[in-house]
């Protein structure tokens, strides 16, 4: 364990893992669900369980990482689907929010990708493979790419309305339940609700790593 090292550790007898960014003076930088992002000794982080550290292959530089933890202490916005302990480790680590425990739930399910192909026409993305894996060998294909670029981000700002209707739902609907109900209830949101935020995530997330892919290429190119 060392400074800015990304740390998890098993909760609820290892039905999920809790992450957190190590400060290196002892002190660990966390999401606490319900709560706010605290700086916690790594005994109370830890909680009698073992702590494992995850490596990242594009990781930032330790001094980034660790402002980026600073930052944001006393964070009030946990969101399960969307701003949960795992967001926040991984956006310190590389910049990038992302919960691969989310996604890896959605992609044992099929609602993603019935979701995606209501959302956007199928011929869209088959377009965008095969723009993909030909590359951008003269001025059409370019122009294609600026094109596709344009409308994943209609679609991307699209998506963000959508994530952030269905948080404000989730959100009405643990406030409707009294003090007490909350505590017990705050992670038995409807299943429906759950898995349309999780779809919603999961179609930004392939959105967005189209866009990237694509900008990528431009810039390759010149």
């Amino acid at each position: 364990m060392g400074a800015a090292d990304h740390l998890q550790v098993p909760r609820q007898h290892g039905l999920f893992n809790h992450h957190g960014i190590d400060l290196g003076d002892g002190t660990v930088a966390h999401y606490l669900e319900g709560r706010s992002i605290l700086r916690s000794s790594i005994e109370e982080f830890c909680a009698g369980q073992t702590f494992s550290v995850i490596v990242h292959k594009n990781a930032s530089k330790n001094g980034l990482t660790l402002r980026r933890a600073m930052s944001r202490l006393g964070e009030q916005r946990y969101n399960l689907l969307f701003n949960n302990c795992e967001h926040f480790a991984n956006w310190c680590k590389t910049g990038r929010h992302r919960s691969n425990q989310i996604e890896d739930w959605l992609k044992k399910s099929s609602f993603g990708a019935m979701a995606i192909g209501q959302l956007v026409p199928a011929a869209f993305f088959i377009g965008l493979n095969i723009l993909l894996k030909k590359g951008l060998a003269d001025e059409s294909s370019r122009e294609n790419a600026k094109k596709a670029i344009h409308n994943l981000k209609q679609i991307r700002e699209n998506l963000f309305r959508k994530l952030e209707s269905t948080l404000l739902e989730m959100e009405n609907w643990i406030n409707t339940e009294s003090q007490t109900e909350r505590t017990n209830k705050t992670n038995q949101i409807p299943k429906d609700l759950l898995l349309k935020g999780c779809n919603l995530a999961d179609q930004l997330n392939t959105v967005e790593s189209l866009e990237t892919e694509i900008i990528s290429l431009l810039n390759k190119t010149g």
